[in-house]
């Protein structure tokens, strides 16, 4: 699928704008065919934003249920033969369609883009009435995983991801034309020595592509398959070079019907023994992992937002990030490709480990079981992975694909469950390097899961969640285990480690919560770092504080940001940019 992009062929626009909004607390709008005129009684909300904090009320902010979506849209003049459709980025997490009366679509999941063709439901130069029943409810059987409990209250929905659960139209939602005959889908592969080829999917005909440099020079001319560039600028951190891959789909008479672009650079990645090599250099990553959490706005994606984040990036020296915990709006990755950041990109897989670990509600159960994750959540799992691979295979900013984040990787199940998801990821893309994110409790000696992975990355809190306050000791146990992960000769990313610090909380004594306490936490863990060779990158947890559900461990949210949520520095910030400036 490819995405919204004006060309020659194809014209595309957003939706974006307010939408009529409706709760539907008691299910009952397909029965009363809300879909069918205009929403009564309905709210106007913003796109590209969450529903739950527009609002004053907390029974608002915590809803999970089917709610409902509309617009009035006007579909455009039409060229002969050409297709309507409509493009959605991010729903979260499930959705029906209709325009006017009728159902065109069904998805499942939150976070990857889908789209439909309206040519057969709607008129050019007519309205349509678009309308999009959404469910935030989760279960057993979703990417990430939850579980409704019923209570003396009424029904509780419980979820073991540590962010809150914001619902609604994340990301734009576009109309675009396509011709009668197009291209469907387009991987281009480039690498290092210059080499660049290319697949694409298309309705019928041939396919040629044209290379331009970043000045707009032709570099290749209308080739089949593949090519190879002399003297080619290579993309890395600091330089992050960006070719134009222009395609065009030929009828049998030779004449283009379609035409499409694509941003590529020339890079290659890899893992030799513990070390991270990029373009045959070996590099380490310093970064965050981060959050799709603004205040008001949810996991909305905001442009401004973004460009700011980006710039705090770059003010701390940072090169990389990882999408915690789900993939965020292309665009992100988008203006990583350009500014030259390293991705780790995550699938939704968080929460596949029901254990409540103090933060989480509920009681442990057991994970892989025939009443809780199952073939029918891999079978989930394995689709979020092949959209979010056929999504972002041609973003040169992305290094590694990472299967799932804190998985219960040390329980009985996990082989199983996770082998078939490794093994098609890397086949369907061998050119970038594959890992997870490894929690606590999945150590070096009972992990089952590590052996597929091309790296080793692991969330540690020794400091915080154990060995509270004992930072000496917490010392000696983070260098003990990676010393012993080190027996692997894979590289070792540090994807998570941090403290809870409330902004403006100061102490002599330097006590936990404390601006000073996060401080010595990360000074303690760089310190160990340096003394590990196979340690080759370090991802702060976290960039900015997030919103999260209630809890007696969270007060306003988990507050491990280097910065504050509206992204105001804490004293770790220049302690750790001092660090990064250095390395």
């Amino acid at each position: 699928m490819l995405k919204p992009q004006n060309t020659k062929s194809r014209t595309a626009w957003t939706l974006e704008g307010l939408w009529h909004f409706k709760l539907d607390e008691n299910d009952i709008g397909v029965r009363e065919k809300w879909f069918e005129s205009k929403l009564q009684d309905a709210r106007m909300v913003p796109s590209s934003s969450s529903f739950n904090e527009l609002f004053l009320s907390a029974d608002i902010k915590n809803y999970f249920g089917p709610f409902w979506y509309q617009k009035v849209v006007k579909i455009p003049y039409l060229k002969e033969g050409d297709h309507i459709v409509l493009y959605f980025e991010s729903v979260t997490h499930f959705c029906d369609v209709y325009i006017d009366d009728k159902h065109v679509l069904s998805h499942c999941g939150g976070y990857l883009p889908f789209e439909v063709d309206l040519s057969e439901y709607v008129s050019p130069e007519s309205f349509a009435r678009l309308t999009i029943r959404i469910d935030n409810t989760l279960s057993f059987e979703t990417i990430p995983p939850g579980h409704v409990t019923e209570t003396s209250c009424g029904k509780k929905l419980e979820y073991w991801h540590d962010f809150f659960n914001y619902a609604g139209i994340h990301r734009p939602v576009w109309l675009y034309t396509r011709p009668e005959d197009f291209l469907k889908d387009i991987t281009v592969y480039s690498d290092s020595s210059g080499n660049i080829r290319f697949s694409a999917d298309a309705t019928s005909g041939s396919v040629i592509m044209s290379l331009y440099d970043k000045e707009g020079r032709l570099v290749v001319s209308e080739v089949k398959d593949k090519a190879h560039i002399d003297n080619v600028i290579l993309w890395q951190p600091g330089n992050a070079y960006l070719y134009e891959a222009r395609f065009s789909l030929l009828d049998n008479d030779g004449k283009a019907c379609d035409s499409y672009s694509v941003r590529t650079g020339f890079r290659t990645v890899e893992a030799r023994g513990n070390k991270l090599f990029l373009n045959g250099h070996e590099i380490y990553l310093k970064g965050f992992g981060m959050h799709e959490d603004i205040g008001i706005i949810g996991k909305g994606h905001n442009d401004a937002y973004m460009v700011h984040d980006f710039e705090i990036l770059k003010w701390m020296n940072a090169n990389s990030f990882r999408t915690s915990h789900y993939p965020y709006s292309e665009s992100v990755l988008d203006y990583a490709d350009e500014m030259g950041f390293l991705v780790i990109d995550e699938t939704p897989a968080v929460g596949l480990n029901l254990i409540n670990g103090g933060i989480f509600p509920g009681a442990d159960m057991k994970t892989f079981s025939k009443n809780t994750i199952t073939e029918k959540t891999q079978a989930v799992h394995a689709k979020v992975l092949e959209d979010l691979i056929d999504r972002d295979k041609n973003h040169p900013s992305v290094i590694i694909w990472s299967i799932a984040n804190e998985p219960a990787s040390q329980e009985e199940g996990a082989d199983k469950y996770f082998e078939p998801l490794f093994a098609l990821a890397r086949k369907l893309d061998p050119t970038r390097l594959l890992g997870f994110a490894n929690m606590g409790l999945a150590t070096p000696d009972i992990c089952k899961v590590t052996k597929y992975s091309d790296v080793i990355m692991l969330n540690r809190y020794f400091g915080w969640y154990s060995y509270q306050g004992e930072l000496s000791e917490a010392r000696n146990v983070l260098k003990k285990e990676l010393e012993e992960w080190s027996k692997n000769n894979k590289p070792i990313i540090m994807t998570e480690y941090g403290a809870d610090t409330l902004s403006g909380l100061r102490s002599f004594s330097h006590e936990m919560w404390t601006e000073e306490y996060q401080v010595d936490f990360l000074n303690i863990y760089h310190s160990v770092f340096d003394e590990v060779p196979a340690v080759a990158g370090e991802q702060i947890w976290t960039f900015a504080d997030f919103n999260t559900h209630e809890g007696a461990m969270r007060v306003g949210g988990n507050r491990k940001g280097l910065f504050t949520r509206d992204r105001k520095p804490k004293l770790a910030a220049y302690e750790v940019r001092k660090r990064w400036l250095s390395k």
